[in-house]
């Protein structure tokens, strides 16, 4: 059940929040995306304010040959990179995961050259919440 708000995409999974991190983090490998970063919200406000807080991850999702491009046509992007996904477990249990979406992302930046790359994006983005989904 996607759905998509301003700037992400979003679907929600019926498993456990460590399943689906490793779902997720294997749909973005088959779409060519690696997770550079990891950011484990709940232990970092733990931590850091002594905040409990429910499950969340902040990934930081990059197609290496995909962000090339878009580097060649346009270095300031590296401000908008990696695309980050956010896995978090809700009160009733489901985990709601959340993919920036590239086309919004990429209207910052005025350079027409990366339509056709947030394009391309977008697709490989709209694959893994549909993989998700299955």
């Amino acid at each position: 059940m996607q759905s998509q708000t301003e700037i992400g995409l979003t679907t929600y999974l019926q498993t456990d929040y460590e399943s689906a991190v490793h779902q997720v983090t294997e749909a973005l490998k088959a779409e060519g995306f690696g997770v550079l970063t990891e950011i484990d919200v709940k232990d970092t406000l733990k931590k850091k304010l002594d905040i409990e807080f429910q499950p969340y991850k902040i990934l930081g999702a990059c197609n290496p040959a995909l962000a090339h491009r878009a580097l060649s046509n346009a270095p300031d992007v590296g401000l908008l990179l990696p695309c980050n996904v956010t896995i978090t477990q809700l009160d009733d249990h489901r985990i709601q995961v959340s993919i920036a979406d590239p086309l919004m992302l990429m209207r910052v930046v005025d350079n027409d050259a990366l339509q056709p790359i947030a394009e391309a994006a977008r697709d490989h983005m709209d694959r893994v919440i549909a993989a998700l989904e299955s």
